[in-house]
């Protein structure tokens, strides 16, 4: 059974070969953020850790495409937003947000948790069940709904 990390290896040598320097550039890049993170923490990533990596650099690639917008540089905005579609290829399928909320609800009854004191243990068993699943700042509003409630 092929691991993701493997997936992103042939995807590279793939553009390689189709001279797709676009592809090519944004694969390096997330190759690069994985071996970082090996060499750091002297591990090899599992394909959750390198779902959580590929999750940070497309926020990263959002909040660039923000700023970007605000200063009119749409050749950036083009640029930042064809990194996020490549990255998004190795995304498992996201959460709808019903699905989300029905999750975090039946977390929140599992855990007996009341009120908004309650966030942080609920976020962490959120974290680690629908991690690689569904955005966590849509999980954080659903919890803080479920909370407040």
């Amino acid at each position: 059974m092929s691991t993701l990390k493997d997936r992103i290896q042939d995807d590279m040598k793939a553009a390689m070969r189709a001279k797709d320097s676009e592809r090519l550039s944004t694969i390096r890049m997330l190759l690069a953020a994985m071996k970082q993170r090996e060499v750091d923490e002297r591990i090899v990533l599992d394909d959750a850790a390198v779902v959580a990596i590929v999750d940070k650099l497309i926020k990263q690639r959002r909040d660039s495409i923000a700023a970007f917008q605000q200063a009119a540089r749409d050749d950036l905005v083009a640029k930042e937003s064809a990194e996020v579609a490549v990255l998004q290829a190795y995304l498992p399928a996201r959460l709808s947000a019903d699905e989300v909320q029905a999750a975090v609800a039946a977390l929140v009854a599992e855990l007996g948790a009341h009120g908004p004191g309650d966030m942080g243990r609920v976020m962490a068993a959120a974290k680690s069940r629908l991690g690689g699943s569904a955005e966590m700042a849509q999980v954080s509003a659903a919890v803080k709904a479920a909370l407040s409630r």
